[in-house]
């Protein structure tokens, strides 16, 4: 009971403002790109890619009903695996990319309808991770939806077929991941460590820096370096922009810095699914290239999550409203303690540097520029933990979007600009390192997004 309250607390203060639902989108893009369509499956025609788009957005209701939506890295593991599954199951079918986990000893065949290879994919990895009676309910819904419209006969079946055997071995290869360890941890005592931020007594999930990447070779691949010296100049700087912009007293942060701060404030997986989600809806993909850049998409936030623990934990620097309130203990002349900051948002309990919501904005930016083949895709899109009087914000690339959801950590006081300026940058080699290195063309493929 007390692990489930722990859990509870984390997810509202991780969410800051807490989710009630998935919210809705809207989308305009600077051109529209038809793409040639390859046949998929006749039953869906030039719509098969909404099969991955239905199934993002489904898998968010799933995580909702099975869990709560209490743990975001739990959930991006969840997301990364049922789009990798889903990725595999297409190429299967027709191989276009390389798989994720799917071996050759399975054989590919044309013959099997793909659309519904990948929607059976993802409904036997839901399954799996969230056997919840209402997750369950819900992961049948989205199936059956797939399959009345599919109808029946030997490619149904085929498809079918290949989508279990995919789901199969992306289970079988994260089953060791590391994702079900824990481990102990002891709050710092010396100026600059980390310290419990309130309301809470302890620090999110240290183990998590040990789970197997996605795309990385490792977690500490792209460790970022610790924070500037409490003494340095650098730090002066971000403490008093912090405590500045960062209060909840503070007459310095504009209106609009607080209406970023906490429509940012949402699960990076949430808001950069829907994001990726509204792009689809006029950068046109076939069903190949929708499978790949939501595969990818979450593999790269996924990851950022390991790589962002792993620097975390490394480093185990304090966050922005320990540092205010013991300013006294730094060693730095320049700043002032000040005992009634508090921030604007709640604080997340897990150490400072780096922000990870910066590495996680920035990689699914990186990789949706690669994936869309431009930054600049123009699109609106609402948010969870928005205000009511900002419920929709507007942004003309996917990096303008990275770079103030980065900022709003600041605003809302919850980072030092220099642990988001590194998010940001370790956002930037995991995004790069995922759209290079993992789901590559087939050599000889003819897809249409290199």
């Amino acid at each position: 009971m007390k692990t489930q309250l722990r859990l509870h607390t984390l997810a509202r203060a991780m969410l800051c403002i807490g989710l009630t639902s998935v919210a809705g989108l809207c989308a305009t893009c600077d051109s529209y790109e038809p793409v040639e369509r390859r046949a998929a499956a006749t039953w869906c025609a030039e719509r098969c890619d909404e099969v991955v788009t239905d199934w993002s957005l489904a898998a968010l209701q799933i995580i909702k009903a099975g869990d709560g939506y209490q743990d975001p890295m739990a959930a991006s593991r969840a997301l990364a695996m049922m789009h990798l599954a889903m990725h595999d199951a297409a190429n299967a079918v027709r191989p276009r990319y390389q798989r994720y986990a799917l071996g050759n000893h399975v054989a590919t065949t044309a013959k099997a309808d793909a659309a519904v290879a990948a929607a059976t994919a993802a409904h036997d990895v839901m399954v799996a991770l969230y056997p919840q009676a209402d997750a369950l309910t819900l992961t049948r819904i989205e199936l059956d939806k797939t399959m009345l419209q599919a109808g029946t006969g030997a490619d149904i079946a085929a498809g079918a077929q290949l989508g279990k055997a995919a789901a199969a071995a992306v289970l079988a290869k994260r089953a060791g991941d590391g994702s079900n360890g824990s481990q102990a941890y002891v709050e710092g005592t010396q100026p600059g460590q980390y310290r419990f931020t309130p309301p809470f007594n302890f620090a999110a999930a240290p183990h998590w820096r040990h789970v197997t990447p996605f795309a990385l070779t490792s977690a500490a691949q792209f460790r970022t370096a610790p924070a500037p010296a409490l003494s340095s100049e650098h730090y002066r700087r971000d403490f008093d922009e912090v405590r500045r912009v960062g209060g909840k007293a503070s007459t310095q942060r504009s209106s609009d810095d607080t209406h970023y701060a906490a429509f940012w404030c949402e699960f990076s997986d949430i808001g950069w699914n829907r994001i990726a989600r509204a792009a689809s809806a006029r950068v046109k993909q076939d069903l190949w290239q929708s499978a790949r850049t939501f595969a990818l998409l979450n593999a790269a936030m996924a990851d950022a999550y390991i790589a962002g623990w792993d620097s975390k934990y490394t480093h185990n620097a304090w966050r922005p409203v320990t540092a205010i309130h013991l300013a006294a203990q730094d060693g730095n002349p320049a700043t002032a303690p000040d005992a009634a900051f508090d921030p604007l948002l709640t604080t997340p309990p897990v150490p400072d540097m780096p922000s990870t919501h910066s590495a996680l904005g920035m990689a699914a930016a990186v990789v949706l520029a690669q994936a869309f083949g431009r930054d600049h895709v123009g699109f609106s899109f609402a948010s969870s933990s928005a205000l009511p009087s900002n419920p929709v914000r507007h942004f003309r690339s996917f990096s303008e979007a990275a770079r103030e959801n980065a900022d709003s950590r600041v605003k809302a006081g919850l980072h030092f600009r220099f642990a988001t300026q590194a998010g940001l940058e370790l956002g930037r080699q995991i995004g790069q390192h995922t759209s290079r290195h993992l789901l590559q063309p087939q050599h000889g493929s003819q897809a249409q997004d290199d």
